[in-house]
C-alpha cells in the first residue's frame, strides 16, 4: 500500500470571508492564556482555495507533532486543532511557516493528545495488543474485517480472545502512514462474520458506505466506551499523531474516544434506529468520554476502493 503526504485541501471549494487576523490571534491568544481581552476591528478578508492549499502544505511542512489541520467551511479558513504538546511558541512557528497565507490559519485547543487509538472496541487481538473489528467487507470470494491501519501495521496473526487461542487470521493489507486503514482475512469457518454492528445492545444492519456531511449525525460502536453519538465538523482533515504518523483525508468529529476505540466502526443510523450507513473505522483523537473530545475517522469508502471490496 502506498502512502500519501498530499494535502486535501487542494479540493476544497474557492474562496470564502472571515474576519481578519487580529480576532483570530486573539482568539488563539486567549485560548493559550497569553493576551487579555483586548478588542480588536474585524474586516472582511477573503482566502483562495489556492492560498487555502499553501497555508495546509505550511502546517504539514512544519511537521509538530499534535496538530490537525482541515478547512472549516464556516468561516474559509485552515483550522489548526493543536493538543496540549503544542506550545504557544510551535503555534507561533505554525504562523510564520505560513509565511503570507498566515491569515488564513486559526486555531483552537483540544484538551487532551492527539494519539492513534490502540487497543479497541469489539476486541480482537494480536501480539502487538488490543484493536476492534470495525465493518465485514468481502472481496472476491473472500470475507475480511477493516480496522485502523496503525493496528495491522507489522501484525502477522489476528485472534478473537485474550489469549491468543482462537484465531480469526492473517493481516492481508496496512496502510498507514498517509491513509490509516487495514484489512484482515477471516480464515477461521468457526468465527462468525455478520454485517451488523452492536450499539449498546442494539444490533444496527449496516446496509451500505456512506459519505459524510458537515453537522451530521454519527454513531461510534465500542466495547470501551460503549455507543455514542457525535457529530461531523471537517473533512479532509489532516492529523500529526508524531513519530511520522501523519494521517490525511480524515473526518473530523466530536466523537468521545479513549484508548481502547481503534478501528471502532463509525456510522449513521436510519428508520427506527436498527439500519445504518457506515461511515468509517476510528483512527484517534483527543480527551476522553467525560470531558469530551476531538475524534478523527478513517472514510469506509477509500478503504472499499483501494481493496475492491464490499460491505457483507
Amino acid at each position: 500500500m502506498s502512502t500519501k503526504r498530499t494535502n486535501p485541501l487542494r479540493r476544497t471549494a474557492p474562496r470564502f470571508r472571515r474576519p481578519v487576523t487580529a480576532l483570530a490571534v486573539l482568539a488563539l491568544s486567549a485560548a493559550l492564556g497569553l493576551a487579555g481581552p483586548q478588542a480588536a476591528q474585524a474586516q472582511p478578508q477573503t482566502f483562495s482555495a489556492a492560498e487555502l492549499a499553501a497555508a495546509g502544505d505550511a502546517v504539514l511542512a512544519a511537521d509538530i507533532a499534535g496538530t490537525a489541520w482541515g478547512v472549516n467551511p464556516a468561516t474559509g479558513t485552515v483550522l489548526v486543532t493543536v493538543d496540549k504538546r503544542v506550545s504557544a511558541t510551535e503555534v507561533a512557528e505554525l504562523r510564520r511557516s505560513a509565511g503570507a497565507q498566515a491569515d488564513a490559519l486559526t486555531f483552537e485547543r483540544t484538551a487532551g493528545t492527539l494519539q492513534p487509538h490502540l487497543q479497541g472496541g469489539e476486541p480482537v487481538w494480536s501480539n502487538a495488543g488490543r484493536c476492534t473489528a470495525g465493518f465485514n467487507v468481502r472481496a472476491g470470494t473472500a470475507d475480511y474485517f477493516v480496522t485502523a491501519g496503525h493496528c495491522t501495521q507489522g501484525v502477522s496473526t489476528w485472534y478473537t480472545n485474550a489469549s491468543r487461542t482462537t484465531t480469526i487470521g492473517p493481516t492481508a493489507a496496512t496502510s498507514f502512514p498517509g491513509n490509516d486503514y487495514g484489512i484482515v482475512r477471516y480464515t477461521n469457518p468457526a468465527v462468525p462474520r455478520p454485517g451488523t454492528v452492536n450499539c449498546g445492545g442494539t444490533i444496527i444492519d449496516i446496509t451500505g458506505p456512506a459519505n459524510p456531511t458537515v453537522g451530521q449525525r454519527i454513531w461510534l460502536a465500542s466495547s470501551t466506551t460503549g455507543c455514542h453519538s457525535g457529530a461531523v465538523t471537517g473533512l479532509n482533515a489532516t492529523v500529526n499523531y508524531g513519530a511520522g504518523g501523519i494521517v490525511s483525508g480524515l473526518i473530523q468529529t466530536t466523537l468521545c474516544s479513549e484508548p481502547g476505540d481503534s478501528g471502532s466502526p463509525v456510522f449513521t443510523r436510519t428508520g427506527d434506529g436498527t439500519t445504518g450507513l457506515a461511515v468509517g473505522v476510528l483512527s484517534g483523537g483527543s480527551g476522553n468520554c467525560a470531558s469530551g473530545a476531538t475524534s478523527f475517522v478513517q472514510p469506509i469508502n477509500e478503504v472499499l476502493a483501494a481493496y475492491g471490496a464490499v460491505l457483507t
